[in-house]
């Protein structure tokens, strides 16, 4: 009898280990951006720290910048739909056509600022663009920094600009660089140094934050920063989740999610970005490169250039069977909305 007691006990000794084991989540997050990038540590890092103290230890984080689960850029929101990775933080500008209802964030002159833009996207997402999520659970959407034209040469007015070889993100961000004079070449942003050092680009479109991690500030000389109330330019960003890997999840590893999810948290990812524009451009100043501010007189012509551009965005959503101006107005309000509180 004695003997039966032993080995139940050395058995449920054995099975013990593998129980708690059991009950912890590791979540395979995965990004395009190399450590020491702000969004690394301040915002993926920092919401890995949050819900691993709130779900007790339960539920953790293994990160993968800088592409380490391998693929490029583009292929981020496939490896998070096949489960090749649990979370990415990615951009929807990088698989264009993918998120057209989105992008309407990313029209020129549309958006303000980064934390009142971005609870509008979320709002905005949630009650016309969820489809476009499909597979997915998001848990934030936002908008960085306002873009600044980072270039070896001075870019002072929409003259200046005239046949450069810019860098874009997205689809949009092409047609407003083309509507502006430029050259876009579109790429994700871990392209940017070597295209900059061979000659591919002149100038590249980029918030200040992501300037040193990709050394941008020592591959360039002239930095003009687009005034004005509205955003030249943006892109929208999403950190987001595998669907079937969160259906997966227990109740209360759920709500922890949920709870580190939403309008608020999207407003919080910005945040933390934002903490990261100071540095960089004091970092390019600091290199020796001339910061120019474009003044509002300049840029109302460059926002004329541009009006084409929302014009054609809202003709093409309306050819899919949408009500692309009333789309269009709806984010504008809900920008206007969240701006004014």
């Amino acid at each position: 009898m004695n003997f039966k007691k032993m080995a139940c006990s050395m058995a449920l000794a054995a099975l013990l280990p593998g129980f708690a084991a059991a009950q912890e989540v590791i979540l395979k997050v995965a990004h395009f951006a190399p450590p020491t990038a702000p969004g690394h540590a301040r915002m993926i890092g920092a919401w890995c720290d949050k819900i691993e103290k709130q779900s007790q230890g339960k539920m953790k984080c293994q990160i993968y910048p800088a592409m380490q689960l391998g693929g490029t850029p583009p292929q981020l929101l496939t490896q998070v739909r096949d489960g090749v990775a649990d979370v990415v933080w990615t951009l929807p500008g990088y698989t264009p056509g993918r998120f057209p209802v989105s992008e309407v964030f990313e029209l020129p002159f549309i958006t303000t600022t980064q934390e009142a833009s971005s609870r509008a996207l979320w709002d905005f997402v949630d009650k016309n663009a969820m489809k476009e999520y499909a597979g997915l659970k998001p848990i934030a959407l936002w908008v960085p920094g306002p873009y600044a034209l980072h270039t070896r040469d001075q870019v002072k007015t929409l003259d200046d600009l005239k046949g450069r070889k810019i860098r874009t993100p997205s689809r949009l961000g092409t047609k407003l660089l083309d509507a502006l004079g430029a050259t876009p070449i579109g790429m994700p942003v871990p392209q940017v140094p070597e295209s900059l050092s061979k000659g591919v680009i002149d100038g590249t479109i980029l918030p200040w934050e992501v300037v040193p991690a990709f050394k941008v500030h020592e591959l360039t000389s002239f930095s003009a920063e687009l005034g004005g109330d509205h955003t030249m330019s943006t892109s929208t960003m999403m950190f987001v989740m595998n669907k079937k890997k969160y259906e997966s999840l227990p109740a209360d590893l759920k709500k922890v999610v949920d709870n580190n999810s939403g309008r608020e948290e999207s407003a919080w990812f910005t945040s933390q970005l934002k903490l990261g524009d100071d540095a960089g451009r004091q970092a390019t100043i600091k290199h020796g490169n001339q910061v120019i501010v474009i003044p509002a007189s300049e840029m109302a012509k460059w926002q004329a250039a541009a009006k084409p551009v929302a014009d054609e965005w809202i003709k093409d959503i309306s050819a899919k069977g949408l009500k692309g101006q009333q789309l269009y107005d709806e984010a504008v309000a809900l920008i206007n909305k969240h701006s004014a509180k």
